[in-house]
């Protein structure tokens, strides 16, 4: 359980990162799709672990109506933001986004991706997009906490 008092969603991840003892399930690297799972929830926010081959990536997306955080814990993570600056962010470092916050992730180096997030509140809903050929959005999906993952 995190502790009462965290300061922003960039500490909570890294609280979450140094305690790879009390996750509930050991990271996995699977050579067909990304792996990924919950390792942490309170009523204000919730944990994950996700692993990357290279080559992996997330499809472009928002995270409902939550702000989040992810800490690279091995290996290095671009990140393409619509709207924004990406970046590549490598073991160590911790990146934190607010509400409305479009992205996508993808493992573009040679070696695997660990890396842990956060969000609060809880996910509940999570939309798929697509670029259209003007650079605008187009939705392909939305996926629901208890149908979709």
């Amino acid at each position: 359980m995190a502790p009462n008092v965290i300061v922003n969603l960039s500490d909570l991840a890294r609280w979450y990162a140094d305690r790879p003892s009390a996750w509930p399930a050991v990271p996995r690297f699977d050579p067909v799709r990304r792996w990924y799972a919950r390792i942490g929830a309170d009523g204000d926010h919730e944990a994950w672990l996700l692993t990357f081959l290279p080559g992996q990536e997330t499809s472009l997306h928002d995270h409902g109506g939550a702000a989040g955080a992810f800490t690279v814990l091995a290996g290095t993570l671009s990140e393409d933001v619509h709207l924004g600056e990406g970046g590549q962010w490598t073991a160590g470092q911790t990146a934190e986004f607010g509400t409305g916050h479009v992205h996508r992730l993808v493992n573009a180096g040679h070696e695997p991706v660990l890396s842990l997030h956060v969000y609060a509140p809880r996910l509940t809903t999570m939309t798929r997009y697509e670029y259209t050929a003007d650079g605008s959005l187009r939705v392909l999906a939305v996926e629901r906490e208890g149908e979709n993952w």
